[in-house]
């Protein structure tokens, strides 16, 4: 079966495209028959080096496939992931009734940087992929055999981190390796009303470029709040993965499907992440589509591995990875903190830290 694409002189090479079919339950995104099917064309754009999705409808008697309608087309289209993640493939583990992505964590630097450090880009942590309950995009979330390299754990409940616009934080402390963990966390947002009102110059701007001019060391509203990871012991090299949320005016409400009164952003910010000179460190973003009005909670999961850093927001709609490389905050040097930069108080109502072991390839089912 072939997809025939129109030339886009903006993105001249199309890379990776894969169709899938998915069944659409409550149960995730699988394959094969069912009642109500979708399917799903990616495509990993190579000037910028960024994946996108569409969904839409497969006409097999005419061999071709129609995006739906509705979805915006080019940048502003579907992403995978708001980082460093490239060249991805799915497929359907029929064993447990679920579409897996693989995808490629590539570097950014220097060709002699790839030398020193003797690699070229990793996998990424596979992911369960499935269509959201509302059916606008598709949710990730690391497999569950991810969970199976926890050890040591740490939970912090109901900790209230200030507001005020000063800068608060504290330290999780007790794991063993902090360059090597899982954190998941849920934040709520004790006041939301003194979030700032979201500039009506940034709707033509993309997620990247709002956090770009509104970065982790901003004094905001509410946020920015979350994670300092891979953290050196004075905090000099960290790298924030953080949300801000920002109020919108009635009449940008009333344009919005659902109504939403808040724009969630997060973010991951490595521009503190090292002291090395000449590495790529620009900021990644993207929207949160989460209505965090009715109880102020937005939830959080990072996956840390000494050079990787994967984040699952808003229980795995919008996904970021980055590539950071510290001098200091490595191996047991490393340490992980909750910080809040806005003007409202935030609690951590739950957070589970985790050791994390090494994977063991094997070809044993």
């Amino acid at each position: 079966m072939a997809v025939i694409f129109q030339l886009d002189i903006r993105h001249p090479f199309y890379y990776c495209r894969n169709l899938v079919s998915t069944v659409v339950t409550s149960h995730g995104v699988g394959g094969g028959g069912g009642v109500k099917v979708k399917h799903v064309l990616e495509v990993s754009l190579d000037l910028k080096r960024y994946e996108y999705y569409t969904f839409g409808e497969y006409d097999h008697a005419a061999d071709a496939y129609v995006p739906d309608a509705a979805l915006a087309d080019g940048d502003d289209g579907l992403r995978y992931d708001y980082g460093n993640f490239y060249a991805s493939k799915t497929f359907l583990d029929t064993a447990r009734h679920r579409r897996v992505l693989w995808g490629w964590a590539n570097e950014s630097d220097s060709a002699a940087d790839d030398v020193r450090k003797g690699w070229a880009g990793v996998q990424a942590i596979p992911r369960k992929v499935w269509l959201a309950p509302d059916g606008k995009q598709l949710m990730q979330w690391p497999v569950a055999e991810i969970e199976s390299l926890r050890g040591n754990h740490v939970n912090v409940t109901d900790k209230l981190v200030r507001g005020g616009g000063g800068g608060n934080y504290f330290e999780v402390s007790g794991l063993a390796t902090p360059a090597q963990a899982d954190v998941e966390a849920t934040f709520q947002v004790m006041d939301l009303d003194k979030a700032e009102p979201f500039d009506p110059a940034w709707r033509g701007a993309d997620a990247q470029a709002v956090c770009a001019a509104r970065g982790a060391d901003a004094r905001g509203g509410v946020g920015p709040f979350g994670l300092w990871v891979l953290a050196s012991d004075e905090l000099k090299e960290r790298t924030a993965v953080f949300f801000s949320v920002f109020k919108r005016d009635d009449a940008d409400v009333a344009r919005v499907d659902g109504g939403k009164k808040h724009v969630v952003l997060t973010c991951n910010d490595p521009s503190r992440s090292s002291y090395a000179e000449q590495l790529y460190k620009p900021t990644y973003a993207g929207f949160v589509d989460v209505d965090i009005a009715p109880t102020g909670k937005i939830s959080l999961r990072t996956l840390i591995d000494h050079s990787v850093v994967e984040s699952f927001g808003g229980h795995g709609k919008t996904a970021i990875l980055a590539r950071v490389y510290p001098t200091k905050a490595v191996g047991d040097k490393a340490r992980l903190f909750v910080f809040n930069n806005g003007e409202s108080d935030v609690k951590v109502t739950n957070l589970n830290a985790y050791d994390m072991g090494s994977a063991k390839i094997t070809t044993d089912a």
